[in-house]
């Protein structure tokens, strides 16, 4: 049994029992957390059932585990013969999640 969740502009496919790694800050390590936005499930059976766009009634539950950051991205800007150079750069912030059940 897997589905394919949106959260935040990006789709994740997730199964219970796996680890997904979400943008931003969505708890304290520990909290319960559910995830609305199912775009498809499919069951043990073979069975798909497809949302248009989200299927009805389905989430998933999840746990927080915790916070991680990526890599640090370095954005650097010259122009040439003018003397301008800027450096400027960010970590993203994301957050690792247990996927307990698929819910339907």
């Amino acid at each position: 049994m897997y589905a394919i969740i949106q959260d935040r502009g990006r789709q994740l496919k997730v199964t219970p029992g796996g680890f997904a790694t979400l943008d931003g800050t969505a708890g304290e390590p520990g909290a319960a957390l559910t995830l609305d936005q199912v775009l498809l499930v499919e069951k043990d059976g073979g069975e798909v059932l497809a949302g248009s766009p989200f299927v009805a009634n389905a989430r998933v539950a999840a746990v927080v585990e915790g916070g991680t950051r990526g890599p640090k991205i370095r954005v650097f800007k010259k122009k040439r013969r003018k003397g301008m150079r800027r450096t400027k750069g960010h970590r993203a912030t994301y957050t690792r999640v247990r996927i307990t059940e698929i819910l339907i």
